[in-house]
């Protein structure tokens, strides 16, 4: 592990809010430097948590999800996912996220712990879970600004899809890869 005893934290002297996106909303923070006590300017995105979930079935199939997405206006192979609502448990919102966008559901959801999306941007933190034992018990739910089409991708398949870059999502990639190093050590 590295020393890091001569790294100090910035200190935020104020942030103003430039844009609600509602997902999101853009923040400039004016924060002092520890080294130059200088102050300078930082961008922020500013979201609630957000949750991803990897649903498996009782045949080690995945649930993965097939839908467009417009910052690369491609069609994105992912796990069920989306933001916490406000006083609403990540557990709970992982579940309510699965079975909107799958329509498969379990009791037997399980931590795969917190990530952060990317701490140079963001202030938010990404849940991950398990949710073992997943069934059909619901016809999916999008929104409608959303659409999305179940594919299931039998576990031992997941590794090399995540190398080819069939799966490109980093925060889904992260997640399945959390689950596959977990599934090894067991």
């Amino acid at each position: 592990m590295t020393d890091t005893e001569n790294i100090k934290p910035w200190v935020r002297r104020k942030v103003t809010q430039i844009a609600d996106c509602k997902v999101f909303k853009v923040c400039e923070s004016k924060s002092v430097s520890p080294l130059t006590e200088q102050e300078h300017p930082f961008y922020i995105l500013e979201s609630s948590n957000w949750v991803n979930v990897v649903p498996v079935t009782p045949s080690n199939e995945v649930v993965c999800i097939r839908q467009f997405r417009h910052g690369s206006e491609k069609i994105s192979l992912e796990i069920p996912g989306g933001l916490v609502d406000p006083g609403e448990d990540p557990i709970a919102a992982a579940s309510r996220e699965c079975l909107e966008e799958t329509g498969y559901s379990t009791d037997e959801l399980v931590s795969l712990g917190v990530l952060n999306p990317n701490p140079a941007i963001f202030s938010n933190d990404l849940h991950t879970f398990v949710a073992m034992n997943a069934k059909p018990v619901a016809d999916i739910s999008n929104s409608n600004t959303e659409h999305t089409e179940v594919q299931l991708i039998p576990m031992e398949q997941i590794s090399d899809l995540l190398v080819s870059g069939e799966i490109d999502h980093a925060l889904v990639a992260a997640t399945l890869w959390r689950l596959l190093y977990l599934l090894k050590s067991n």
